[in-house]
């Protein structure tokens, strides 16, 4: 009668235990640089997110004039117009706290001494064409499947092309859209693996959550950084929030 009373007891502790674990990942958002004081998007804004043990770090790819892949979130740094300018003239970039600007090469490199910390590739979209942010999409797979890192390297983008183009490079790929535009079901026809969306979008669509959990697809949120918002996500159990404060987040799904 005793060991079962102990053992009604230690089952009920678990699953008290249980309750209180969250399922929702912390993505961070350029990297860990906030609250680390160096640049984001940097090399060393990817080796603190990893020290944090991020479940991933998003950085930002862009195509020199000459179709190298650099990591910067803006069009322009310093001045000067990533696209059109070449590999050689943004080699001279220095960020802030003295890295060169990183190439995709460079980046990919520094994240593949782990496994724990999954590298969020975004495809921006060209400011020039199309044509230009299909090429990106492009040399970033081949980027990735050259240096063997695809096992820890998912893709979001903006441009539903972008993303479709992805799947048929590499059809093991994850890949997910930013863009807000396109329900769960759509996002399924497409064969995408789900959805990285504003805030503001689930707010407004709330039943995207459900139908995607359903339906197998990630979903995915940027860019929160208040606790609030955070834990609203986490209740409704998104898989991931992307974050400018992945200190906060995790302190929060302790």
């Amino acid at each position: 009668m005793k060991c079962l009373i102990l053992l009604t007891i230690i089952i009920c502790s678990l699953h008290a235990i249980g309750q209180k674990i969250s399922l929702t990942q912390v993505i961070a958002h350029r990297g860990a640089w906030k609250n680390t004081g160096v640049p984001e998007n940097s090399i060393a804004a990817l080796q603190y997110a990893i020290e944090l043990k991020c479940w991933g770090s998003e950085f930002d790819v862009h195509l020199s004039s000459d179709s190298i892949p650099f990591i910067l979130h803006d069009h322009s740094i310093q001045g000067i117009h990533i696209e059109k300018s070449t590999a050689a003239q943004l080699a001279q970039i220095k960020l802030s706290n003295g890295e060169p600007l990183p190439t995709l090469e460079a980046y990919l490199a520094a994240g593949k001494s782990q496994q724990s910390t999954r590298l969020i590739l975004e495809i921006k979209s060209s400011s020039i064409s199309k044509e230009r942010s299909l090429a990106l999409a492009t040399k970033c797979v081949q980027m990735v499947q050259k240096l063997n890192v695809a096992s820890i390297t998912e893709y979001i983008a903006f441009d539903f092309d972008v993303c479709k183009k992805v799947k048929e490079l590499d059809p093991s790929a994850t890949v997910t859209y930013l863009n807000g535009d396109k329900s769960p079901n759509e996002l399924a026809a497409a064969g995408l693996d789900g959805m990285d969306y504003h805030f503001s979008v689930f707010k407004q669509h709330e039943d995207w959550l459900e139908i995607s959990r359903k339906k197998k697809l990630i979903t995915n949120v940027w860019t929160v950084n208040d606790a609030e918002t955070m834990r609203w996500f986490i209740d409704r159990k998104v898989d991931y929030i992307t974050t400018n404060e992945p200190e906060r987040l995790i302190e929060l799904l302790k």
